[in-house]
C-alpha cells in the first residue's frame, strides 16, 4: 500500500469518523490533522514530540497541541468522538474515574492510557536566593487556608518552623484545574495534612470535609495562582529571591541557570531521586488516546509511534526534563502505543 493511498484512505477515514461521530458538534466537519489538549506539564513534552513527527512525516500535517490544563483537557476530551472533539488528552495525573465514566457515557469507550514518563512537583526559589529543606508537612502549614481546620495565621516562613527564614511567604503555584495542583495536593498537601492524627481519622470518617482542609489552598495573597503558564511562574521566582515557586521539574531542568530546587524531606529535585520515587514529589505522566480515532486521523498511529523513539532515559525527551518510566512501566506502555490496549476502568479512582 502506498503512502498516497494511505492517506486517501485516512482522510476518506476521517469522512466516516465526522458522520457517525456520537456528540460531534459539527454535523459533518472532517479534520486531517492530530490535535491534542491538556497538561501544561506535559505540553512540552508533547510539542517536541510533534516536531520531530512533522519532520519524519512531511506528508501529515503537524499535530495541533493546546495546553488547557490536565482537568480542562479531560472535559474536552470526554464530550465525545468525532471530528469537532480531540483526539488525545495529555494528563499530569491518572484520568479520574469520574472522568472515565464520562467518556463512556458520552460514547468515548475505547481510552488507550500511556504513562509516557515521570516528572516530579518542584518547589523552587530563584538561583542564589531563598533556601530551605522542606517537608510535606510544613507545605501543608504554609499554603493551606485551614490547616488543621484552624484559622491560618502562618505569614512567615519562621511562623511555620523556626528553622526557616524569616521572610513572608510568597508562592506561586498552578491553578485548580491543573494535573499539577491535583499532584500536589495528593502526593505533598495531604501528605503533611495526615502527619495530625485527627486530620487522618477525619478521612475515613468525613472524606469531603478531609479533602477540604487538607487541599483547599490559601487565597489572602501568600499563594498566587499563575494560570497554566508554568514558565510564569519561572519568571515571577527569578525576579523576587524570596519567592517559592511550584512546577513540574522539567521546568526546573529547563531553566537550571535562573532557578534552584528545594529539597523535600532532604532530598532534591533531580532526575535520579525522581526516577527512584525517593523525591516524594515524583509523579506519572500520561497520554490519552481515543481508539475509534486511530484509524480516521491521519498520522495519529505514527504520532504515538514517535512517543515510543523519544522516551528512553537517553532519548531526546529526557533532554528537556522528562525521566523515563521504570522497564515494567515502559514496556506495558510501548504495548499501549503499539497495540493500542485499552482502559477497563477498574484501576481509577
Amino acid at each position: 500500500m502506498t503512502k498516497t493511498f494511505k492517506l486517501a484512505l485516512a482522510a476518506a477515514s476521517a469522512l466516516t469518523l465526522a458522520a457517525c461521530g456520537g456528540n460531534d458538534a459539527g454535523g459533518g466537519a472532517s479534520r486531517d490533522q492530530i490535535k491534542a489538549v491538556g497538561s501544561s506539564t506535559v505540553y512540552p513534552f508533547a510539542k517536541a514530540v510533534s516536531e520531530t513527527f512533522t519532520r519524519s512525516n512531511p506528508d501529515f500535517k503537524s499535530p495541533i497541541i493546546e495546553s488547557t490544563g490536565t482537568g480542562g483537557g479531560m472535559k474536552l476530551f470526554c464530550a465525545g468522538v468525532g471530528a469537532e472533539t480531540p483526539d488525545i488528552a495529555n494528563a499530569s495525573r491518572r484520568m479520574k474515574a469520574s472522568e472515565f465514566e464520562t467518556c463512556q457515557q458520552n460514547g468515548v469507550t475505547d481510552v488507550i492510557e500511556i504513562q509516557v514518563g515521570l516528572d516530579g512537583i518542584a518547589l523552587a526559589s530563584a538561583k542564589g536566593g531563598i533556601t530551605m529543606n522542606l517537608t510535606p508537612k510544613m507545605v501543608y502549614e504554609a499554603i493551606a487556608a485551614r490547616p488543621y481546620g484552624e484559622e491560618q495565621t502562618n505569614q512567615k516562613w519562621s511562623d511555620v518552623d523556626p528553622s526557616l527564614p524569616d521572610v513572608d511567604i510568597l508562592v506561586y503555584g498552578p491553578p485548580s484545574t491543573s494535573g499539577t495542583r491535583d499532584a500536589l495536593k495528593e502526593l505533598i498537601l495531604e501528605v503533611g495534612c495526615d502527619t495530625n492524627a485527627e486530620m487522618k481519622a477525619l478521612k475515613d470518617s468525613d472524606k469531603d470535609q478531609h479533602a477540604q482542609l487538607c487541599t483547599e489552598v490559601r487565597s489572602d495573597g501568600a499563594y498566587v495562582d499563575q494560570g497554566e503558564q508554568d514558565n510564569l511562574i519561572v519568571q515571577k521566582i527569578e525576579g523576587n529571591p524570596n519567592a517559592v515557586g511550584i512546577f513540574g521539574y522539567s521546568y526546573l531542568e529547563e531553566n537550571a541557570d535562573k532557578v534552584q530546587g528545594l529539597n523535600m524531606n532532604g532530598v532534591a529535585p533531580t532526575y535520579e531521586n525522581i526516577a527512584s520515587f525517593e523525591y516524594p514529589g515524583a509523579r506519572p505522566l500520561y497520554v490519552y488516546v481515543k481508539k475509534a480515532h486511530l484509524d480516521a486521523i491521519p498520522g495519529l498511529k505514527e504520532f504515538l509511534g514517535q512517543w515510543t523513539t523519544m522516551w528512553n532515559r537517553d532519548g531526546e525527551l529526557a533532554k528537556i526534563g522528562l525521566v523515563a518510566n521504570p522497564d515494567d512501566v515502559m514496556a506495558r506502555s510501548m504495548s499501549a502505543a503499539t497495540n493500542y490496549d485499552t482502559l477497563d476502568g477498574s484501576e481509577l479512582k
